[in-house]
């Protein structure tokens, strides 16, 4: 529980940061104490009265298989295959195939994605908020109720190989997120 309290501590401080920033910097004149949230887009924001419990930074792959929809071929997503790392850069978790994000220490949320945002869709692919649906164990993520994806990069579908000759082949794809998980 420590490190959920420093990182409660770390969004609010930077939250405070940013508002400091943006006083100074553009001369507003709003409070200080600003929503620590407030640079993650409104769409994608979970409801009101959610705190942040624990963020990670997320590095994988998204796996995609080559299938015939409507006469196409195209890359379909299949599953995330991705480390959950805390802010020392050290493995905290995994997340994969359901979506399932789980923690080392015994817990795991299953997710189903509500809202995406498509932030740079030449490069990454989209921001998301997802609703935890179903709980395992009593560990950190017991609580969770939404999780965000941003600060995406790569992970976007392949642009070609996919044809008659490669149906059912799967490629990898690697990419990058941050993870905030809320009670």
């Amino acid at each position: 529980m420590v490190n959920a309290m420093m990182i409660k501590k770390g969004l609010v401080l930077n939250g405070l940061i940013m508002s400091l920033f943006l006083f100074m910097s553009k001369g507003l004149a709003e409070p200080l104490a600003m929503n620590a949230d407030s640079s993650i887009p409104a769409e994608i924001r979970p409801p009101v009265g959610h705190t942040p419990e624990l963020i990670t930074h997320a590095k994988g792959d998204q796996i995609y298989q080559c299938s015939l929809r409507d006469g196409q071929y195209i890359w379909q997503v299949q599953a995330p295959d991705a480390k959950l790392l805390d802010d020392q850069g050290e493995v905290v978790g995994k997340h994969y195939s359901g979506p399932i994000w789980e923690y080392h220490k015994g817990s795991q949320v299953l997710g189903r994605i509500i809202k995406k945002i498509d932030m740079n869709p030449s490069a990454a692919i989209a921001w998301l908020l997802v609703e935890v649906v179903e709980h395992k164990g009593k560990g950190l993520l017991a609580g969770v109720s939404y999780i965000i994806r941003i600060n995406t990069q790569g992970g976007l579908a392949p642009s070609s190989g996919c044809n008659a000759n490669h149906l059912g082949s799967e490629k990898r794809v690697g990419y990058t997120a941050d993870y905030i998980f809320y009670q």
